[in-house]
């Protein structure tokens, strides 16, 4: 069986010559008193245990420890402290050293302690194993891609999640931002939950509470203590989405929460702590707000320790196919059909176009083309004319296509013939009744819908609305 290997760092030759002489009998050691030459054999050798003295000259043990967090895979690191630096021993476990060990030390309690950190690093090795099966068979934690350039972004993604580090994903509206958020989530350690926040969809005042919670009777209307989504979220990922859009003052809150890891509900005086890893995303440009005074310079470096930037569909374009099949077989399950094929030419003209909406534009589109299906094979008329049109491949009425075919133009116009009623009808049970979706679905604006349903109701056949 080979043996764990362990580097010690002390830069008291006495006490690394006693360490070392004691744990060689178990263990591959390497021992050095220099700070800065630990920092180097960490970048350059795979340990599973590193044992650092905190106070030393020029390269600390804290930098010890900063080395050994960024490296993957990551060695457990305990800290040696003497008596005048226990608070700052225990501000390293806070920031991810596994445990400290007071001097002078115990050799025999030393060891107690490296085999706790041993048996907790196998546990993790095989959970890594675990996770790294299932990131396989779940395809990526249920991101469908096969394009050279996800691809590289999902093994960005393995790399960052078993981290601390907080990540800021950048790109267009729907390139799918949230589910590698989530991706983050699954890959990592974490055993708590994943909780999302809309920062956009909440004014600053309610965000704050959304955030942080709130004490009864902090404001009208808080009949109740209510915990907010850092608590929620303890020990899990909170997911802070459009990032860009929140006010200056809540920006200055939240910075406090990246650095300090403490927050107070609204109207409270208790200092909470937390254990949250904070993954952040916008459509905005971060650098050209900052410049703009728009967003505080000090946050955007907070947040983007890591940063992945996800391309529009238009630059994956190879993963067009596996998305079509993918959400045919979701629409279909959710509608109760059978699952429907598509033609090879159809498959062609929707890889063809740039979808300016991303990968949410794809799905719309499918998910219309899927409700208003009359056959159990979805070919080129199936497909919304602004699709059809972008490539010039509008095609001619075939002999066995109604010239009723659900099309919209440009003007948001319906050209439905005489199956206009019946479409309609099945966008708006598709959509649950939600007039917004069902116009998505058709391909229209919700004004038009809006006038269609009142023209059929002013002559007195109205559509029943689920």
């Amino acid at each position: 069986m080979d043996k764990s290997r362990i580097l010690i760092v002390d830069d008291e030759r006495s006490t690394l010559d006693a360490m070392c002489r004691f744990l060689k009998r178990r263990f591959e050691v390497t021992g050095t008193g220099d700070g800065a030459e630990a920092v180097k054999l960490i970048a350059g050798n795979d340990y599973d245990l590193i044992l650092t003295d905190l106070r030393m000259p020029g390269t600390d043990g804290m930098k010890v420890l900063e080395a050994s967090l960024k490296k993957n895979p990551q060695p457990l690191c305990i800290i040696l402290s003497a008596y005048g630096t226990v608070e700052n021993a225990v501000e390293a476990v806070k920031l991810g050293a596994f445990d400290f060990v007071m001097k002078p030390v115990n050799l025999e309690q030393l060891s107690l302690i490296l085999d706790r950190a041993l048996a907790t690093r196998k546990l993790q090795s095989e959970n890594r194993e675990l996770k790294e099966k299932l990131f396989q068979e779940k395809k990526s934690s249920g991101i469908i891609a096969q394009s050279a350039v996800m691809q590289s972004i999902m093994e960005l993604v393995k790399q960052v999640a078993p981290s601390r580090a907080t990540v800021l994903l950048t790109g267009e509206s729907g390139t799918g931002k949230e589910v590698i958020a989530k991706a983050l989530h699954d890959e990592s350690f974490r055993s708590g939950k994943f909780v999302a926040v809309h920062c956009a969809a909440l004014p600053a005042t309610l965000l704050e509470s959304e955030l942080f919670g709130h004490e009864k009777g902090a404001y009208t209307g808080a009949n109740e203590m209510r915990k907010g989504r850092f608590e929620l979220a303890e020990g899990g990922t909170l997911f802070l989405d459009e990032i860009g859009e929140i006010d200056l003052s809540t920006q200055v809150k939240l910075l406090r929460v990246l650095e300090s890891r403490t927050f107070e509900r609204l109207g409270g005086t208790e200092t909470l702590t937390g254990d949250v890893r904070i993954v952040a995303a916008t459509n905005r440009d971060l650098v050209k707000m900052v410049a703009e005074g728009s967003f505080r310079e000090d946050l955007f470096y907070r947040l983007n320790v890591v940063s992945i930037k996800l391309p529009g569909l238009r630059e994956r374009k190879d993963d067009i196919p596996l998305l079509v099949k993918h959400f045919i077989d979701a629409v279909c399950k959710d509608n109760n059909r059978n699952t429907l094929q598509i033609t090879s030419r159809a498959m062609s003209l929707l890889e063809q176009y740039d979808y300016p909406g991303n990968i949410r534009e794809l799905r719309n589109t499918v998910e219309r083309m899927v409700v208003l299906a009359r056959n159990e094979t979805l070919d080129v008329e199936d497909i919304p004319l602004q699709i059809r049109e972008f490539q010039g491949a509008v095609p001619e009425h075939s002999s066995n296509e109604s010239p009723g075919t659900a099309v919209v133009s440009e003007n948001q116009k319906l050209d439905l013939g005489g199956n206009e009623r019946k479409l309609i009808e099945q966008a708006l049970q598709a959509a649950g009744g939600n007039r917004t979706r069902a116009a998505e679905i058709l391909g229209i604006s919700r004004r038009t819908l809006h006038r269609r349903l009142n023209g059929y109701a002013a002559e007195g056949n109205p559509i029943k609305e689920v």
